[in-house]
């Protein structure tokens, strides 16, 4: 399952998020990781939730960040949950087309694995491709 958060700056995405985080955190066994453009959820997140910041990572593209998720999963096979905040942010780039390929691929991944994702990206609503509508 691939959830899609989108609004514009400001909107209150990374508020839902958290929020979504914090319940994901309460009612799954498994492991819940967020991963950051930077380290401001530091203080918003909850102890027992992987926080992670991907600026320390040099995540420059969308397949960097595919191999990053690869690995984090490999080193924790109980990770139930996965919210990246501010893709875009993360990979340097506002190719709509590429995150798109992303969220199908995450998609694919969650079949796979039994891992959740929910995304967000910045952008109004009328910029998303049609195949991103799919994960509204």
């Amino acid at each position: 399952m691939v959830r899609l958060i989108m609004g514009a700056k400001g909107a209150g995405k990374t508020k839902q998020l958290i929020e979504q985080v914090h319940a994901a955190a309460e009612a799954e066994s498994g492991s819940v990781v967020c991963i950051e453009p930077s380290a401001d959820m530091t203080y918003n997140i909850s102890h027992s939730v992987r926080l992670v910041n991907a600026s320390e990572y040099g995540l420059t593209s969308f397949e960097c960040l595919r191999g990053f998720l690869c690995g984090l999963y490999a080193g924790n096979y109980d990770i139930s949950h996965v919210f990246v905040d501010n893709l875009c942010k993360i990979v340097g780039s506002d190719d709509l087309n590429e995150a798109e390929k992303l969220l199908y691929w995450l998609d694919r991944f969650s079949e796979r694995n039994a891992v959740k994702f929910t995304v967000t990206i910045s952008g109004e609503a009328d910029t998303l491709t049609d195949g991103m509508k799919r994960f509204l």
